[in-house]
């Protein structure tokens, strides 16, 4: 055997080593609160701003209904949630958390409420690449007991939505594509649109770690 050959084969064994070692599990998520739950509406809470972009909370929010609904639930009107919270002096993300949940579902008839993050949202600028990024955390609350019935988070970038085809011509090809986008994204708002993947990714219904289906879907279980 070549001293280039065991060269290479221990090289290309490296790799799937590392590979291996990189790879982690699938975490799944447990669902006996949930099921023991079976909530039928949700409450969605206006997202936590952990980001810099005032726009955070409502580009995300806006996306929120839809993945819910489609899952199986009623969503409380945003529309309405917001008027009721305005109506009773509760105008951020934060005054509005500190909201008992039994006093949540006074209000709202709610059986579970969406608690929301957002740690980043907006464009990130590099040498050679810049892309748009929203990236969010949540969890789901029973009103009518305190329990987490699921938690978890998702982040979309622009490159999702468009594909991530590099430029030719090596170096400058790329920095001419970093310059393009550069310019689309300083004239177009592409968060929002990116923020709607991240709410689907998020919220949707599923395994191995979405949301269990409720009971205005097809795929709805009983036992």
């Amino acid at each position: 055997m070549s001293k280039l050959f065991s060269f290479r084969l221990w090289l290309a064994l490296s790799a799937a080593a590392l590979l291996a070692a990189c790879a982690a599990p699938v975490k799944h998520v447990d669902y006996t609160a949930f099921k023991n739950s079976r909530p039928r509406s949700i409450l969605l809470l206006p997202p936590e701003n952990a980001t810099p972009d005032i726009n955070a909370t409502y580009g995300l929010l806006s996306q929120m209904t839809m993945p819910v609904a489609e899952a199986g639930y009623y969503v409380v009107p945003v529309a309405v949630m917001a008027e009721a919270f305005k109506q009773n002096g509760l105008t951020t993300p934060g005054d509005i958390e500190t909201a008992p949940p039994a006093k949540l579902r006074e209000i709202f008839g709610a059986d579970a409420a969406l608690y929301t993050k957002v740690t980043q949202y907006g464009s990130v600028y590099q040498v050679i690449s810049s892309t748009t990024i929203v990236k969010a955390s949540a969890k789901l609350i029973d009103l009518r007991t305190g329990d987490v019935l699921w938690q978890g988070s998702a982040v979309a970038t622009g490159d999702d939505l468009h594909g991530n085809a590099n430029a030719g011509g090596g170096i400058i090809g790329l920095l001419v594509q970093a310059a393009v986008k550069q310019i689309i994204h300083s004239m177009t708002d592409e968060s929002h649109d990116v923020a709607g993947l991240t709410s689907w990714r998020l919220l949707h219904a599923g395994p191995p770690n979405g949301w269990l289906y409720g009971p205005h879907s097809p795929k709805y279980q009983t036992d």
